[in-house]
């Protein structure tokens, strides 16, 4: 029953955490210990936030997930966990999450808050409504990096991230709702019933013009932002973005892949190194051309 708990909690989706170290990264504050303590505080509570939201989400989905391909295997769907105990699983693991963040500052506490809440909304209403169910998804990525942001002193940290986060998220959002379509097929409306509100030519759409944009305002980002090197080194970073965003276009029109996104990131190699050479010239060009 332990196991089958911590894998509805899925520790390998606490990656998407990392948006809570946007602010220490970019406001160089990344080698300072008392703010990375603290953020490093907020990620622990983020993940069991996030874990909280997917114990709900699969008991709200529990029959419909017994009908679907991949997901009939989740313990809840599988009868390996039980309902009642994910559901005070679910309520514990909120409460001490809330109280805890809340402890450690105000603002973090109302984010976690209102991170949860528009989850659970999502989890039973929201992730039906075409459009809405992305932006609802991209919001909590703008959520964690605002986390991150309430948790330290900010002297630098640009608006444009808030811009890149939520066009990327939009991005992602868009192309696992392309390769979900595409997997379930004459079958998508009756695993995931938003999916009826979506065809394929439309996701290409939003896809086209979501990438474009989301290239646009992170190049605007490295020559614009204040609180980065005047020499405007960061503008080296702009193609690893460029060949990110082409990399995952070719993974969901090419090879039909995206339905789980934050496995691709972690197995596509190009990706991988990709993110990993833009992350190392962004600090680098952070720390040394700023003086930091």
């Amino acid at each position: 029953m332990i196991l089958a708990l911590i894998r509805t909690m899925r520790p390998r989706q606490w990656a998407k955490n990392v948006f809570i170290f946007a602010a220490l990264v970019f406001d160089l504050k990344l080698l300072q210990v008392a703010p990375l303590i603290r953020t490093l505080a907020g990620f622990v509570l983020l993940c069991l936030a996030s874990s909280t939201i997917y114990l709900v989400n699969d008991l709200a989905d529990v029959e419909q997930d017994r009908r679907h391909p991949t997901k009939r295997l989740r313990p809840i769907a599988a009868g390996k966990l039980s309902i009642r105990t994910a559901t005070v699983a679910s309520i514990g693991m909120a409460t001490a999450t809330l109280l805890a963040s809340f402890a450690l500052n105000a603002s973090f506490g109302l984010i976690v808050l209102a991170y949860i809440v528009i989850n659970v909304l999502y989890s039973f209403r929201l992730k039906h409504i075409p459009i809405i169910d992305v932006l609802i998804v991209a919001a909590g990525f703008v959520l964690r990096v605002g986390g991150g942001v309430s948790l330290i002193h900010v002297v630098r940290f640009s608006p444009w991230l808030y811009v890149v986060t939520t066009l990327g998220a939009l991005f992602i959002g868009f192309g696992k709702r392309r390769a979900e379509m595409v997997m379930l097929q004459d079958e998508a409306n009756s695993h995931r019933r938003v999916l009826d509100g979506y065809t394929i030519p439309y996701l290409d759409q939003l896809l086209v013009i979501v990438s474009a944009i989301t290239i646009i305002a992170y190049s605007l980002y490295t020559f614009s932002a204040e609180n980065l090197p005047r020499n405007h080194l960061m503008m080296l970073t702009i193609p690893f973005v460029i060949y990110g965003v082409f990399r995952y276009l070719y993974l969901i029109h090419v090879e039909d892949a995206g339905g789980a996104p934050e496995e691709l990131f972690l197995s596509d190699r190009p990706l991988l190194v990709t993110i990993a050479l833009w992350g190392l010239a962004a600090v680098g060009i952070l720390y040394v051309g700023s003086g930091g």
